[in-house]
């Protein structure tokens, strides 16, 4: 099983960066709102775009506190476990189970060039 970190960073401005570990390295996103699902609403899947950001060291997956360079603070907003279903060049299909997140991400490449579509639908 490969790990996974989801990190509220408020630099520029507040942000959550999705990770993946991929090879030794962790695989970014940035999102503009972490994925949440409310059961409530009778909805078992979210839409987020996605900004593709360079590969972070895997230091990440355990890290809390100010990020070098005075970018801000990164917290740990959800870690984890995940299967990766499949892979290919620009789509990416996972199973995560994490402490806030338990269900299947999509994150498939856009036509700009660092932009991703995500989608998370739960497991309720």
């Amino acid at each position: 099983m490969q790990q996974f970190v989801i990190l509220r960073h408020d630099f520029p401005e507040l942000h959550w960066d999705l990770m993946l570990e991929e090879e030794g390295v962790l695989k970014t996103w940035r999102l503009n709102a972490p994925p949440v699902i409310d059961p409530a609403l009778e909805e078992s899947s979210i839409d987020l775009v996605a900004e593709e950001l360079p590969d972070h060291r895997l230091e990440y997956l355990d890290y809390e506190g100010p990020v070098s360079g005075d970018r801000g603070e990164v917290l740990q907003w959800d870690r984890g476990t995940f299967s990766l279903l499949e892979r290919s060049d620009g789509f990416i299909v996972a199973l995560m189970t994490g402490e806030e997140l338990a269900g299947r991400v999509t994150l498939k490449k856009m036509e700009n060039e660092n932009q991703w579509s995500l989608n998370y639908t739960a497991f309720f």
